[in-house]
């Protein structure tokens, strides 16, 4: 019977408030790098677009205005000389479609946000961040369940203070 693989390491980070979920994204913005992947998983509503928001917002150093991509699918970001690549795949059904948006062409350079990941399949990179939201106890609460792939793993600390 072949040896079970390790499970990835997680982070369990409770957000009581808006300024807490603000401050993972800028953890986050902080410890990503040209190449990542970050997925952001979770119910309607559940924040994922918000933490996007702020990442984008504290990579550029400033405000930044970040429209959701939910009809156009995609969004690019330059700051600094890097590219943020945005996909919200809420409306897409296979990997297929999402091949067919750019997604292999954005994994080249930058750093990917990937909202509704679910949608990804088999595209979906061994390597990445994986963020599933939650609702809180109260109505701008959140909990963040965090799982580091094996690049993530040195970082994953960086994240806990949010």
């Amino acid at each position: 019977m072949p040896a079970a693989e390790p499970a990835a390491p997680c982070l369990i980070v409770d957000l009581p408030d808006r300024d807490a979920t603000r401050r993972l994204a800028r953890r986050l913005a902080a410890a990503a790098r040209p190449g990542d992947v970050i997925t952001l998983a979770g119910a309607l509503g559940a924040g994922k677009t918000t933490l996007t928001r702020d990442f984008i917002a504290a990579r550029a150093g400033a405000a930044q205005e970040v429209p959701s991509p939910s009809f156009t699918l995609v969004q690019t970001y330059e700051i600094d000389g890097e590219t943020i690549w945005h996909f919200d795949l809420y409306r897409l059904e296979t990997p297929e479609e999402v091949v067919e948006i750019g997604f292999e062409d954005a994994l080249d350079d930058g750093i990917v946000l990937v909202e509704w990941p679910d949608r990804l399949g088999w595209l979906e990179p061994p390597d990445h961040l994986a963020i599933t939201l939650e609702q809180g106890a109260r109505p701008c609460a959140r909990v963040a369940h965090i799982r580091a792939g094996e690049s993530w793993t040195a970082r994953l600390a960086d994240l806990a203070d949010a």
